[in-house]
């Protein structure tokens, strides 16, 4: 099988370089999505010189579009935001138009041996238990032993309490996944509010994951989670309906992967597909930063993020991925036009704008 990994990255990528053997015996070409820092790519030249890999900053993601959209170019480069994590989209588009057999996508800072291997074994294994939630949505962290006593929820699990209230079914099930969430030790992926009331003041707090205890966890059918990309592996026919969605702009960021995997759950729920979570298990080593900087990045998000999976929570039409995505969208769209507040309209119409270009590059691909 043929692996890519794609990670946006700013930094020096010293992740790649302690499972560089592991992605080279693999055959894993590695997509890395940069804003073109030629010191930092010369770095990074060295961690990955042994393997097969391409760097996408500004200037190299505009050639590839007009080297594919011609005149019309602006138009299709213009759903890749900048300066966003969400810039990983395009490494999506190189990896499923070059024909990856399953695309793994990690943040810098996580660490972890046996990342092409674990998500290749939930992704294409038979195994795992699934869960269904009558309130809805799983939360992730109850798959992780914490450090300390209490039920913690992860960045994106919505906050009212009919989503909380843990009712779970459990079925012997198993299968094949068109999605796996790979978890980590280390700091859980907390939003900014929670690690300030726990006293993160630097975007880091006391609380720890400790171990994995559920290595493949199936969402059954109705059940949402927060995805978070850190850590995740998909197929490539999910691409066209996993579109990470336009961040930092109109005051809001960080939901990319959030409404991008609840996006995509409904859609794989619509087509009779499987989605996981669990394994490979690394350590997230989260480096310092404002929590009150990411506290303003997330307030009109965490808004939002209460209404946005109701709003898609409809029946879809369409038999393949685009045409249930674009289905979505209209879902989207209606429910946005009932919303009070003028700015959460038009940035949820912006979200749907580039959501309806994004599967238009994908069926040009």
């Amino acid at each position: 099988m043929r692996p890519y990994l794609v990670i946006a990255s700013i930094n020096v990528l010293k992740n790649l370089e302690l499972i560089r053997d592991e992605l080279g015996t693999t055959g894993t070409k590695v997509i890395v999505v940069d804003e073109g820092s030629q010191e930092v790519r010369s770095r990074n030249e060295k961690i990955l010189s042994s393997l097969e890999h391409a760097f996408y900053g500004p200037e190299e993601r505009e050639r590839w579009f007009r080297d594919r959209f011609g005149a019309c170019y602006q138009k299709y480069l213009q759903v890749i935001p900048k300066r966003a994590h969400a810039e990983t989209s395009f490494g999506f588009l190189v990896a499923f138009e070059e024909g990856a057999d399953f695309i793994v996508e990690l943040d810098d800072d996580v660490f972890i041996m046996g990342v092409v291997q674990g998500h290749s074994e939930n992704l294409f294994g038979e195994g795992g238990l699934t869960v269904r939630s009558k309130s809805r949505w799983y939360n992730t962290l109850d798959s992780i032993a914490i450090n300390t006593s209490g039920r913690f929820f992860p960045r994106g699990h919505p906050y009212s309490p009919d989503t909380r209230v843990e009712d779970y079914i459990w079925e012997g099930s198993g299968g094949s996944c068109v999605l796996n969430m790979g978890h980590w030790v280390g700091n859980p992926d907390f939003d900014a509010l929670t690690i300030l009331y726990h006293s993160g003041m630097d975007g880091r707090c006391g609380i720890r994951g400790e171990r994995l205890l559920r290595e493949k966890v199936i969402v059954g059918k109705g059940t949402y989670f927060a995805v978070c990309s850190m850590n995740t592996s998909f197929i490539p026919k999910i691409v066209p309906a996993f579109y990470q969605l336009y961040m930092n702009t109109m005051g809001v960021d960080r939901f990319d992967d959030i409404w991008s995997g609840i996006f995509l759950k409904r859609v794989a729920d619509h087509l009779g597909d499987r989605v996981c979570l669990g394994k490979p298990a690394g350590t997230h080593d989260k480096r310092p930063r404002s929590v009150f900087k990411d506290l303003r990045s997330e307030m009109d998000g965490m808004v939002l993020n209460e209404s946005v999976w109701r709003f898609v929570d409809g029946d879809l039409s369409g038999s393949s991925y685009a045409d249930a995505y674009l289905s979505l969208a209209d879902l989207l769209e209606r429910g946005a036009s009932g919303l009070d507040n003028e700015n959460y309209r038009k940035f949820l119409a912006l979200q749907v704008e580039m959501m309806r270009r994004w599967v238009e590059i994908v069926d040009r691909l």
